[in-house]
């Protein structure tokens, strides 16, 4: 124990066999496509929301705003509630889908929310890249929400079951890295559509997002499903006779011996179905009843503060905005989309990064390490922004350039840090009885912080000024607290042996006894 925080030691998943085989690395990276298809959606969002032609279809208001010599300050050009709308619609319907998909996850196993998924991308794509009025654009953005939902609850517990203990970090990782592949290709399409002329550009953005949904829907019908799922639903079954019991416990053997590679697979095997059968003797009512036990408190409490914490760092602040913040700073529109670019190549290489180093340092380190690095940029970021760019005018090329490259540092922090391991952490913390509750409470905080963000940021950019920059500054230096006080190591922990973590912990071991 070091400053009063247990420091975990992993254990218990020494005694499994198997190795890293392409029949799993092939099946999470055809999981992993529903992260592509988040990110991409953040990054077009972004992109098309600074795109005169877009702006003057759906936003005439905001364009007009932005193209008159007005005095209107530099943060308040963009703040529309309609536009935010646009953005953060999406949001308010993956935290409902989340929901939905939390009782199929249970019930029907991971494959089949993995498939609705897909097939509501594909609606949204369509619809959105078709829209003649802001209806039919947000109609699509709903329908993005729903797949989003849906992906983002089983995609990630997907990738956890799958992976072998030793390697989950990099296997979960893997989803944000996804994240940031498909914001990158979103900047880049971005990028080239800007220049089609006819102002039709932005149709081509919504509409791509058709290509790996297609992926995304097909590998889903491909997937083997995970022998968690699989022994979790054989022990669900309503008598113990049921010679279904037998079927899907066998095929969870074979599955299990599928992704490790190896025939010797009874030592994991045996505890995945003691774990279910201890939760089959101890039916007390739903996952999201049983989370609310006493016993759960540091997983509840976790589903909701990791999920939070992620968001206030501002990063979709970047994210979704970025082009329109290049743009406050006095960037042109090409130029605006190219900083996009710019930051979103840094954050997937960041997280590449995060994958290879995650199961050697640990959870704790990368999360204390890029809560630093993200505080000192925003701070400087903020100060920057104070002392050099006013409510009219722009700032110097010196300073914009300046501004871009810690806003780059910052997005690095987060790539190898609060991103991936937000999603990460939850996935693993959760035993099986509560799993499917526990990351669907995870995605709808998420859900529905990142819709106060979206929805509230403009006004917030107008009211607050560079100030907001030390707005979400100060959260990052709170959040990068708690993990040091009351997050211990998952690091190689077993799935179904992490609740052995809490009972050691100087703080939750209260609880948990």
């Amino acid at each position: 124990m070091a400053g009063g925080v247990a420091v975990i030691s992993p254990a218990g998943g020494d005694n499994y066999n198997g190795k890293v085989t392409w029949f799993v690395i092939i099946s999470c990276m055809m999981a992993a496509m529903g992260g592509v298809l988040f990110g991409y959606d953040i990054g077009i969002s972004g992109g098309v929301t600074s795109m005169e032609p877009f702006l003057k279809k759906f936003f005439p208001s905001v364009y007009e705003h932005m193209k008159e010599d007005t005095k209107i300050s530099n943060y308040c050009k963009f703040n529309s509630e309609l536009l935010t709308s646009f953005t953060s619609s999406l949001y308010v319907a993956g935290f409902v889908a989340s929901f939905f998909a939390s009782t199929i996850t249970k019930v029907y196993g991971r494959k089949p929310s993995i498939l609705i998924g897909g097939l509501a991308f594909l609606a949204g794509s369509a619809v959105g890249g078709a829209a003649i009025n802001i209806y039919m654009l947000i109609l699509g953005r709903l329908l993005l929400g729903v797949g989003v939902g849906f992906a983002n609850q089983s995609a990630p517990l997907y990738l956890s079951e799958m992976a072998p203990p030793k390697y989950r970090g990099a296997f979960n990782n893997g989803f944000q890295l996804s994240v940031g592949i498909g914001g990158l290709t979103a900047n880049l399409i971005n990028v080239g559509t800007e220049k089609i002329k006819g102002g039709w550009g932005w149709r081509v953005s919504l509409a791509t997002a058709v290509a790996p949904a297609i992926i995304l829907t097909v590998g889903a019908l491909l997937l083997p499903e995970t022998p968690n799922s699989l022994i979790q639903r054989s022990k669900n079954s309503e008598a113990s006779t049921d010679p279904n019991e037998n079927v899907l416990l066998h095929k969870a053997k074979l599955t299990l011996q599928s992704v490790r590679g190896t025939t010797d697979v009874e030592a994991e095997l045996d505890d995945l179905i003691h774990a279910s059968s201890t939760i089959s003797e101890k039916k007390h009512g739903s996952s999201f009843s049983q989370i609310l036990q006493r016993k759960y408190r540091p997983q509840l409490i976790m589903s909701i503060a990791i999920p939070f914490f992620q968001q206030v760092t501002g990063i979709n602040v970047i994210a979704f905005y970025a082009p329109l913040l290049f743009r406050t700073l006095g960037l042109g529109e090409s130029a605006s989309l190219l900083s996009a670019v710019m930051t979103g190549a840094v954050g997937t290489a960041s997280t590449f990064i995060s994958m290879l180093i995650v199961d050697r340092f640990g959870r704790r380190a990368l999360f204390i390490f890029g809560g630093v690095q993200m505080f000192i940029c925003q701070i400087a970021i903020g100060t920057i922004m104070a002392t050099h760019l006013g409510d009219h005018g722009g700032i110097s090329k010196e300073y914009a350039y300046l501004v871009l490259v810690l806003i780059c540092i910052y997005v690095a922090g987060f790539g190898w840090s609060w991103g991936p391991l937000g999603w990460l952490v939850p996935s693993e913390i959760f035993q099986l009885e509560i799993r499917s509750a526990g990351q669907s409470i995870t995605v709808a905080i998420s859900f529905i912080f990142t819709f106060i963000i979206a929805q509230t940021f403009l006004a917030m950019l107008c009211c607050f000024k560079a100030g907001i920059f030390f707005f979400f500054g100060g959260w990052v230096l709170v959040m990068t607290g708690f993990v040091y006080l009351f997050l211990p190591e998952t690091k190689g922990i077993p799935l179904e042996k992490m609740n052995h973590i809490w009972r050691d912990h100087w703080f939750w071991g209260k609880f948990v006894g």
